[in-house]
């Protein structure tokens, strides 16, 4: 009798206003773990954005293209509908450091009450990267500085076009 293997797929939501190079390293890994990886962009209305939501999810396919079992989309709402629909039992979460732990254990913590079948992996990024933020990339990037140490090349030559600075 054969039985049919449930696909293992998680969702790695995020702003990603820039996508870094931190991001990356965690879709990676997470890549290895699970059948199909959805990066998940949020729409988020109430922050000011550097990058328009469809310039971000194009950034990070282009960034992603050798990681093949993944695929970008992105979303508004809770994570945890969003998960559902897209038939994720789990949602991908990165710490850098101690102090972004309390926060993702809350934040976990509520989906749990919300969605109790779907569960939360988190992923320490290497350290080469623990320092790295979409909040540090940008603040460099306004004062010019050659951003290619934290994010992809795609997102330093974006933000170059678009007269964002990010690059000498």
């Amino acid at each position: 009798m054969d039985t049919i293997k449930e696909e293992k797929i998680a969702i790695y939501p995020g702003s990603f206003d820039p996508v870094t190079k931190g991001h990356i390293d965690i879709l990676e890994r997470a890549s290895k773990m699970f059948d199909k990886v959805i990066i998940a962009v949020l729409k988020n209305n109430n922050k000011k954005s550097l990058i328009p939501v469809e310039d971000r999810v194009n950034l990070i396919k282009e960034a992603i293209k050798e990681i093949k079992n993944t695929e970008v989309d992105s979303f508004d709402g809770l994570t945890v509908e969003y998960a559902r629909k897209k038939g994720a039992k789990f949602l991908i979460r990165g710490l850098r450091a101690v102090s972004d732990f309390e926060y993702e254990m809350q934040l976990s913590q509520a989906n749990m009450s919300i969605a109790p079948d779907i569960g939360t992996v988190f992923l320490i990024t290497k350290p080469k990267y623990n320092f790295i933020s979409s909040g540090i990339v940008k603040e460099v990037a306004s004062y010019g500085e050659d951003i290619s140490k934290f994010a992809p090349n795609c997102v330093v030559e974006y933000l170059k076009r678009n007269n964002k600075k990010g690059t000498t």
